[in-house]
């Protein structure tokens, strides 16, 4: 059982810039690929970043291709999610995710935990 907890979400301007925060804890972190989804109001959850065990594969959505960047400290356990240049589009609920298996890949399903979500929101 793996248990993610995210943080740093808050209400910011149009350009500003965030780092989400995603902490791991629980029976074992070692092998995990992870992902970052959000969800904005009236839309399903979409993927956003990825990114495999090693570090070797990363994976991004084509909205934030650019502007996000997602990394990992294996020894702390937290995945970070970097987001630069927001804008109103990128108000959502951020969702951390693990999967056992895989490289960070943008399919939920391929995702075998989930976190509680944090709120970002970009005001115009």
């Amino acid at each position: 059982q793996v248990q993610l907890v995210e943080s740093g979400g808050r209400l910011v301007q149009i350009g500003d810039s965030l780092r989400l925060s995603c902490a791991a804890s629980g029976r074992t972190f070692s092998g995990y690929a992870m992902g970052w989804f959000r969800q904005a109001p009236g839309k399903e959850r979409e993927f956003v970043a990825g990114i495999s065990w090693s570090t070797d594969r990363i994976n991004y959505a084509d909205s934030v291709k650019g502007r996000f960047t997602i990394s990992r400290d294996n020894a702390k356990t937290v995945v970070y999610l970097q987001m630069n240049s927001l804008t109103p589009e990128d108000t959502a609920i951020y969702y951390c995710a693990a999967a056992r298996m895989g490289s960070g890949s943008g399919f939920a399903g391929a995702y075998d935990y989930w976190g509680q979500g944090t709120q970002v929101t970009v005001s115009s």
